[in-house]
């Protein structure tokens, strides 16, 4: 059966995985970019956007594990965008622009589901009001084999840590205190029972935990 992976979840030292007041302009609400400073360097990341250059090292060599395998994904709606509630804007199709990042089927978990939107590059946007178990059903279905990967935000991963359906999760912790957001491991007491850890600390000062399940 095909794995269920979290690759290059940032998360302060505090435990935050994105700032408190999201918006259309600030999509990781008073954080910033400061999570994600050290992926935006890296090789991996600028060949995601299309273009050279970029650090490389270890960063660099556990980012670039995020593509491959990958049939599916699944992402919370505040992944997708800034809007709550019903859908008010359905001309809004994600911050990546007409040829997002994931070139494969992805679902996104709301509880206002709307019709699929195709997009170039092979990504079509499902919006599903589902339990992890579900999406997970139908997110295998349309990956054909390959791996589901779990893309965020902390509601998401957590919804599917505490259901216990991931194989394998990255999660790089920053040196940063954000003091307020939203955290991912409330709730999780006795997670690492479940997996084999291993950590690495970078020159960036980030330290990436691998989370696989034996």
């Amino acid at each position: 059966m095909s794995r269920v992976r979290v690759h290059n979840f940032a998360v302060s030292i505090d435990g935050f995985a994105t700032g408190e007041g999201q918006s259309l302009e600030a999509p990781f609400g008073h954080a910033g970019e400061r999570l994600h400073e050290w992926f935006i360097q890296t090789r991996t990341f600028r060949r995601m956007q299309g273009a050279r250059g970029g650090s490389t090292g270890v960063d660099d060599a556990v980012a670039g594990t995020t593509e491959a395998g990958i049939g599916a994904e699944i992402m919370g709606r505040h992944k997708f965008g800034p809007q709550r509630g019903p859908w008010e804007d359905h001309t809004w199709q994600g911050w990546w622009g007409d040829n997002p990042p994931f070139h494969t089927p992805v679902f996104v978990l709301t509880h206002h589901p709307r019709p699929s939107i195709e997009m170039a590059g092979g990504t079509t946007f499902h919006f599903l009001d589902a339990t992890p178990q579900e999406a997970l059903r139908q997110a295998r279905e349309a990956a054909d084999g390959l791996d589901v990967r779990i893309g965020g935000g902390p509601t998401t991963v957590r919804a599917f840590l505490e259901a216990d359906l991931i194989d394998h999760l990255h999660v790089a912790v920053v040196p940063i205190l954000l003091g307020r957001g939203v955290r991912l491991w409330d709730g999780l007491e006795g997670l690492e029972e479940r997996f084999a850890i291993e950590s690495v600390s970078t020159p960036s000062g980030v330290t990436h935990l691998t989370f696989t399940r034996p």
